[in-house]
This record gives structure tokens, sequence and C-alpha cells, in this order.
């Protein structure tokens, strides 16, 4: 079978053996893959698989079971999409049997490919290790990404009112729309955020260029998760502000968790957030598809920074 991966920054298709299935493991024929910007860093050769993950690229996928091990829940024809550590961009892929979740009937391919990565990332973090209840005020950077709009409908869907930064007035428009409340455009820094705040959780994929304006943003016992370093990694932070608010700064990542914690919030999903995305409460924004050879067009418009929602590679059935 073919995996797509990155050799000195270009994308090479190549042909690798087939896995054999282990016990609890299924086999998924790839229709589908959702494009992130860890998938990005990795074609530059900044952010390398965890160590035994495959080097084929693409965090999350869906597509159609075509074989399961013993005892498995899953059965061959079943309509699936799947969080990875890797290898989504593949003709097929081998996954942890409770790293999938059911398709609804109401979604495509694509835009069931847009579930996983982004729909688990903004709920572990705000709803989960941010424990966001109800009410609290969240801010969300980068609002129209694939993060911040599973973000924004998340937030709308749970009761709590939220805020975005974003790179233009047409994305802003847009994060509105999906339910934001409001928002700044990043170019004139988020101190203007204060008047909308203070916020009780802040989820944050830069880092360094707004560290220092999030302990002014912060509500007392206020939550910032950091998730991402788009704007550097180093700051200088006053931590008298910290103890004054009883801030907590959480530091996240999902790609290396071990696969017991994606199994337990991928369970959790199942149950809380699926019915909702049947129901039509909760739908993928997907901004653009490319089909599977198209994929160098596909990560150029997700470097272009001017989408709203994901990018998706797409296999004509």
């Amino acid at each position: 079978m073919r995996g797509l991966q990155a050799e000195g920054g270009a994308l090479v298709w190549q042909e690798q053996a087939a896995e054999t299935l282990q016990p609890g493991q299924v086999r998924v024929k790839v229709m589908a893959a959702g494009l992130n910007r860890a998938d990005l860093l990795q074609k530059a050769g900044m952010y390398p698989p965890p160590a035994g993950v495959t080097s084929v690229l693409g965090l999350e996928c869906a597509g159609q079971v075509v074989e399961v091990a013993e005892g498995t829940r899953w059965k061959v024809g079943d309509r699936v999409c799947a969080l990875l550590a890797g290898g989504g961009m593949a003709d097929e892929v081998v996954v942890d049997e409770r790293h999938l979740l059911t398709v609804p009937a109401n979604l495509d391919w694509a835009e069931a490919a847009a579930i996983p990565e982004v729909f688990s990332t903004a709920w572990l973090n705000i709803f989960e290790l941010a424990n966001a209840r109800p009410g609290e005020k969240v801010l969300i950077h980068a609002g129209a990404s694939g993060v911040g709009t599973a973000a924004i409908q998340l937030c709308k869907a749970q009761g709590n009112p939220c805020w975005v930064t974003v790179g233009s007035q047409e994305k802003l428009d847009a994060c509105i729309k999906l339910g934001a409340e409001g928002g700044v455009l990043r170019q004139g820094g988020i101190a203007a955020l204060a008047d909308q705040g203070p916020f009780d959780v802040v989820l944050d994929p830069v880092g360094a260029n707004y560290a220092a304006d999030h302990l002014d943003l912060l509500a007392v016992d206020g939550r910032w998760v950091l998730i991402g370093l788009m704007g550097g990694r180093e700051a200088t932070l006053d931590l008298g502000k910290m103890l004054v608010k009883r801030a907590r700064l959480i530091g996240s990542t999902l790609r290396t968790r071990d696969a017991g914690f994606k199994a337990t919030l991928l369970a959790d999903m199942e149950q809380r957030l699926m019915p909702l995305f049947a129901k039509g409460d909760l739908h993928p924004l997907v901004a653009k598809t490319f089909a599977f050879e198209d994929a160098e067009a596909a990560f150029a418009e997700l470097a272009s920074d001017k989408i709203v929602g994901k990018v998706i590679l797409l296999r004509e059935a």
C-alpha cells in the first residue's frame, strides 16, 4: 500500500508493506484525511513522529472498515473516522479499535475526516483539562483554524460564550456566524479584548507573543491552556499576577498521549458529541478538498493561512 511521507521538505508517495492486524486492531480503507498544522511541521522537518509511530503523515482520517481482528466491536463495511498519531494519508491504516468513531449518516467522507483531531483537541483542552463550566467565558486564539472552528461550536453547544483572535475581518465574521460573541484582529494585539473579559479559559496555540497579555485578560481562577507555539516559545511572565489570580497554565499535547488516554477521550466524545453531529448541532467545517494526488497543493493551501476550517484530502470513490 502507498503512504504519503515527507522527504527533504517535499511530499513523496512511498510503497510499503501492509501491516498485519494484531488483537484489538482494525484495518480501514482511507477515503479522506484531514490536514493539520502538525503535518506542515512534519513536512518541514520540525515535528518528527513519536517513537514507534509511522513516518506516514496524517493525524486523522475517515474510511471504511475492511478487516477486523477477533474480538473487536467493529465489522467490515462500517463507516468510521480515526484519531491517529500518524499514518492517515495512505491507502489504508491499521488502527486501535478504541480510536475509531462511527460516522453519522448525515456526514460525507470529507466532513468525517474533519472531526477526530480538531474536535478531540478542543474538547480535551477546554472541557476536560480546563473544565469549562456553563456560562464561563472562553478565549480562542486562531479562531478560524480547524481547532478554532471546532472550539467555537463546542462552546456554543455547552453554553460558554466565546471570543476569538483571527487574522482578518472575513475570518472574524465567519467565527461570529459560527457562534463566537466577537473578537479582535491579531495585528492589533490581544489587549483590545480587555473590555470583553476577563476570561475563565484561554485556548492558546500561539505561545510567547501573547503570554504577558494573558495574565491581564484571565479571570481569577482562570485556566490558560497552551497547545502550540506558533508565536514562539520564550516569554517573560509576571508571576505575581499569576499568584494573585490563582491562574493555572496548562501545557497540553495530544499526539504523544498513550493509547489508553486517547481511548477514554474518544469514548467520552462518542457518548457526548457524536449525537450532536448526528442531529446537526455540531458540523465539521470543511474549507477545501483536494485529491490525494494534489497533496502539495493542499499543504500549500493550509500554509497560506487564508482558509476558515479544514483542508481535506479526498479519495475518489
